[in-house]
């Protein structure tokens, strides 16, 4: 057992019957002032004020003047990566855009050269590192997507390495096959072709292993069509793969459309959106996700996540954590810019990137609230002046410990 004491403010207080929060709902953040938490066999046992917590733990923390949150969740990913790729930081200084570099044979093909260059387990060792990172920032679910490999041997590899992760961290994690992340070289000119190899050889022995929770497609232009997304969803459905989609990053490309269509859990990125996106969500089961350190980075617009709130939907927040266009795993920056450039409050912040983040990566029954019988992956603040000051000190370091399972993560 371990007993959370002199909590200053334990917050993100949610009942068990809310997967997720919608519309206004997200401009509200449950707390108790002064509280205890009871942690037993990983996960939260109760809760409540301190002048009802008559428990002779030995094993305690003393969070007087700190506040505990549900860890954030992070639903968008892609750390599993060979390298880095500072060397198009500088092209896109000099002005060339996303499409322009990925044309030049950069962007994703340039990390698929390094990953197939890179052995399993140094990439297992360079992706826990950064999974070390993003925990210490304060994440404890994460989704990780595959698509840096673009054929079947380094797809399994990338998500065989999600798998020892999973196996060997006690981070909530969810895998993603992404292997229509891009069209391979050796398939210009035959995209329909590639996109047969993914449904008819990719899915099949990925399925086979059990390697993915979810299957995601990049539907934007310059990259897969509505109907060839489709295509993948339909038969990703077939092997209990449900979607995850890129959706409208580069232009208004249909993807919120067909992932509503089938039942996406999630469509991500959202750059471009509007009345017809948001029409489109309304009445889905889809969680609308922003990546807006996506959008700081490559100097894009900010989805209008404010607006799909004012419209009743629910939303999300995610890091989109990749070597090419958001190189940074950290939520706590993602909850600032979504303040600072999408208007979001910091009660709608934090709620995409925790219970919402949860939903959209299947998880909202067991991580993303203070919530009896969930798990208890939390974080301790220090001693801050208040929840607005998370987002608004948006360097400061304000993670004091975080508690995965009901242990403290040691890095």
């Amino acid at each position: 057992m371990l007993l959370i004491t002199n909590i200053k403010k334990i917050v993100g207080i949610l009942q068990e019957d809310k997967p997720r929060l919608c519309g206004e709902e997200m401009n509200t953040l449950n707390v108790i002032d002064n509280g205890y938490i009871l942690i037993d066999d990983g996960l939260i046992k109760e809760f409540g004020q301190m002048e009802d917590c008559h428990k002779d733990i030995e094993n305690q923390i003393d969070a007087t003047d700190k506040m505990v949150f549900p860890a954030f969740c992070d639903s968008h990913s892609h750390i599993v990566y060979a390298g880095s790729r500072e060397s198009e930081f500088l092209d896109k200084i000099n002005g060339l855009t996303y499409e322009e570099i990925a044309k030049r044979g950069g962007g994703i093909l340039n990390s698929v050269k390094l990953l197939h260059q890179t052995s399993e387990e140094e990439l297992y060792n360079q992706a826990l590192s950064r999974l070390k990172q993003v925990i210490g920032f304060g994440t404890g679910a994460l989704e990780i997507k595959s698509g840096y490999g673009l054929n079947i041997e380094d797809e399994i590899k990338i998500l065989r390495v999600i798998r020892q992760l999973k196996q060997t961290t006690d981070v909530a994690i969810k895998a993603t096959f992404l292997g229509a992340h891009a069209v391979p070289p050796e398939y210009k000119g035959k995209q329909d072709e590639y996109v047969n190899l993914v449904c008819q050889k990719m899915i099949p022995e990925i399925a086979e292993e059990n390697l993915a929770d979810f299957i995601d497609v990049f539907c934007d232009k310059g990259f897969f069509t509505v109907e060839q997304t489709a295509k993948i969803l339909q038969v990703g459905q077939k092997y209990g793969l449900r979607g995850k989609i890129h959706a409208n990053e580069l232009d208004f490309s249909g993807g919120v459309q067909v992932g509503v269509k089938y039942n996406a859990l999630s469509v991500d990125h959202l750059e471009n959106s509007g009345e017809n996106e948001i029409a489109a969500l309304k009445n889905s089961q889809t969680m609308p996700t922003g990546l807006p350190g996506c959008s700081f980075f490559l100097n894009l617009s900010f989805a209008p996540l404010k607006d799909m709130i004012n419209s009743g939907l629910s939303v999300a927040l995610a890091t989109d954590y990749n070597p090419g266009t958001t190189p940074s795993g950290n939520m706590k920056m993602a909850l600032s810019l979504a303040c600072i450039k999408m208007r979001l409050t910091p009660a709608q912040a934090i709620n995409a990137a925790t219970i919402n983040g949860a939903y959209a990566m299947g998880l909202s029954q067991t991580h993303g609230s203070i919530t009896i019988g969930k798990v208890a992956n939390l974080f301790i603040t220090k001693n801050i002046p208040s929840i607005e000051y998370i987002p608004y000190a948006y360097t400061e370091n304000i993670i004091d410990r975080v508690i995965l399972k009901g242990k403290e993560f040691i890095n």
